[in-house]
């Protein structure tokens, strides 16, 4: 093979022949990836390997004429990683988000990930992104509603009717089998009316969409949150029944005593602890906490109201069978999914297979035999 490399280029086209939208397979992937996270079986970036990934954040001000100014969802991030298992891949997936995007008829982030031997550190296949990352952001909560929610459960709760959101309860429905409502909230009604008639055409369910966080919450046995991440959405303790699971993958706030008599469910207890490495690094670490989906939780964690990290629960110890999930029928639980490397790297490893296998996407020669000066 070397000292010639080649490797694989796919479009968007290509990721979706190759079967990026398939949820149900994705959430299989996720289950074991998570798998491999409650093992140790991995790397992400940074000094302690636990990282989200590397961001740039623009300035507010700058001197100079062409570099980029701060503004709404604006950053490029690098989120490298390793996973063993089957997958035994180095990986790398690069963002750029800018709010503005709208405005020139673009997706608010743009994607790509690479494949790289793990060895050589060769290229195996550059990959368009977006679809990738979606499925496997929704996939994650698919995850924890296999373990988490009770498995009778009838009725669903979709707050933030964005396409993120779109992407987590395609997969979460692939676990659910008994649901016979849908309530879709969002704070602009047209989104959650669109949101439910999506919902009651692919899945002939009832849904109905709301403008009142009140009735988007209450008496829903499963509820996936992701709302805006400029603006964390606000829930009382006495919105949520007994036995309902609320898989949160955007930010929220609640009172304080929801937080401490819930069941609480991390994704990766590590990756939340590099968050609060992170926000003691940062020098305000409150202004920091405000701004990730485990804020809430952390400030309690400092205060002493909750365990800490490393004597709380991930879904990769649930999925192992090494913890309880839940205890009961009637426990509340939280789920906490803040996004890993590792699974647009597993998801994009499976695509990648897929691909070969059905000779989908374009080959690119990098060199036939390395330069040297």
């Amino acid at each position: 093979m070397y000292p010639k490399i080649d490797f694989l280029y796919l479009s968007e086209p290509d990721m979706i022949e190759a079967g990026v939208l398939d949820a149900a397979r994705c959430v299989d992937v996720c289950e074991e990836t998570f798998s491999l996270l409650g093992k140790g079986d991995y790397l992400m970036g940074g000094a302690n390997h636990n990282n989200h990934g590397m961001n740039i954040v623009f300035p507010k001000e700058t001197k100079f004429p062409n570099m980029p100014v701060a503004g709404p969802d604006r950053r490029f991030a690098a989120m490298p990683g390793y996973l063993g298992g089957r997958f035994d891949v180095c990986g790398n997936k690069w963002y750029g988000s800018n709010h503005a995007n709208a405005q020139k008829e673009l997706p608010r982030s743009i994607l790509t990930m690479m494949l790289n031997d793990k060895d050589t550190g060769a290229p195996l296949a550059l990959m368009s992104a977006n679809l990738l990352s979606a499925a496997r952001t929704g996939a994650v909560p698919g995850v924890a509603a296999k373990y988490l929610t009770n498995r009778n459960a009838k009725s669903v709760a979709v707050i933030g009717c964005g396409p993120i959101n779109k992407a987590c309860f395609t997969a979460i429905m692939t676990q659910l089998d008994s649901v016979e409502k849908v309530v879709c909230f969002d704070v602009f009604l047209d989104k959650a009316n669109e949101f439910a008639g999506w919902v009651e055409e692919k899945y002939r369910i009832r849904a109905v969409g709301v403008d009142d966080a009140e009735q988007g919450f209450s008496d829903a046995d499963v509820i996936t949150v992701a709302a805006s991440r400029l603006k964390p959405l606000f829930f009382k303790d006495d919105w949520i029944k007994a036995g309902a699971t609320i898989l949160a993958s955007g930010p929220f706030n609640t009172d304080e005593s929801f937080l401490t008599s819930c069941k609480v469910v991390y994704d990766h207890t590590a990756l939340q602890e590099a968050y609060v490495e992170d926000a003691v690094a940062s020098g305000n670490k409150d202004a920091y906490y405000s701004g990730v989906i485990g804020g809430p939780l952390y400030r309690l964690i400092d205060a002493g109201k909750l365990p800490s990290l490393k004597d709380s629960t991930g879904l990769g110890d649930v999925v192992n069978g090494n913890k309880k999930g839940r205890n009961s029928a009637e426990d509340r639980v939280l789920f906490i999914a803040c996004g890993m490397a590792v699974f647009d790297i597993s998801w994009g490893f499976e695509l990648y297979k897929n691909a070969l296998d059905k000779g989908i996407g374009q080959s690119l020669n990098l060199w036939d035999k390395p330069a040297s000066f």
